[in-house]
């Protein structure tokens, strides 16, 4: 049976630090508590309805990702252990537990790193337009959801609220350094390389995703906040993949397309889902969490932490 569902927190003796769309991020001493809600967006709001274990499923699969990759790169993850967190915490393990990731703090950089290995969403709009992805030329003749000849950086900005809009590399070079968007470009294009061997070995085509990255107070650059979850990536399953239209998915396009049936404005007030749209997205993010980390998501009520 789905859990609660959690859609704003209340930490007590915590400083929130920021409400997003989907996160509530908390100050804890050095560090920050990163806590993924069950809230869903979708053109650029959040949604009236939650989605239960959405939150834990965005949380525990990206400690999944990150461990996978920390070879490539430090992550911003400490522990996703209440009991490792301050004892300001630990009083709300409850609400805590499966969903939190205690991590490190940094300056995040105004730059959205997307990779793309398929031609889909913002990438197929801006190319029916120009022929171009991010000031990329691409082959002509291709269809929606073509695989591209090999992988782009597609950098963004990156928006508090609103919708990021997709800039190039020249554009970002500006932002923050042509040195420090070489290796970002870099970074960007082996994760992603791992997603998708990972992800095609389940079966799941990773067509692109999104990665942040931030700067620590003695200038280390580590990768921040989700790491290639159906909030910040388009996973198609790998047998039902057809070119020439949008692809079934494991991410919120199946929300999307709801909202566009019902010709919603896309403008306050914001539409609820009803239950089985709440359903079959929930049953889409649990089945790639399975898929790709073989096992099942941690809902257990977490019990064990004590309060010094």
């Amino acid at each position: 049976m789905p859990s609660h569902v959690l859609l704003d927190t209340k930490l007590d003796g915590l400083s929130l630090v920021r409400r997003g769309k989907v996160r509530d991020v908390y100050a804890a001493g050095d560090h920050l508590i990163l806590v993924a809600t069950d809230r869903i967006s979708a053109f650029d709001y959040v949604l009236g309805s939650g989605i239960p274990d959405k939150g834990r499923v965005l949380n525990q699969l990206s400690a999944f990702w990150f461990a996978r990759t920390s070879g490539l790169i430090r992550n911003h993850l400490i522990s996703t252990n209440v009991n490792d967190y301050p004892a300001t915490a630990r009083q709300f393990a409850g609400e805590l537990s499966g969903r939190s990731m205690l991590a490190r703090r940094t300056t995040p950089l105004p730059v959205e790193c997307v990779a793309r290995g398929y031609i889909s969403g913002s990438g197929w709009k801006d190319y029916k337009a120009t022929g171009e992805v991010c000031g990329i030329p691409l082959p002509k003749g291709l269809k929606e959801s073509d695989r591209l000849p090999e992988p782009i950086f597609t950098p963004a900005t990156k928006a508090d609220s609103g919708h990021d809009e997709n800039i190039s590399e020249e554009a970002a070079a500006k932002v923050v350094g042509e040195d420090l968007l070489a290796r970002l470009k870099e970074l960007t294009l082996a994760l992603y390389a791992h997603g998708v061997a990972h992800a095609e070995s389940k079966g799941i085509i990773l067509a692109d995703t999104k990665f942040e990255f931030g700067l620590t107070d003695g200038n280390e650059l580590l990768l921040i906040d989700e790491m290639m979850t159906p909030d910040s990536s388009r996973y198609w399953p790998k047998d039902t993949y057809s070119p020439g239209g949008p692809q079934p998915s494991f991410d919120k396009q199946y929300v999307r397309d709801y909202l566009e049936s019902i010709h919603w404005n896309k403008q306050p007030p914001v539409p609820s889902l009803p239950a089985d749209v709440v359903e079959n997205t929930r049953g889409k993010y649990l089945d790639a969490f399975r898929r790709l980390t073989g096992h099942e998501l941690d809902t257990t009520p977490f019990a064990a932490a004590t309060v010094d």
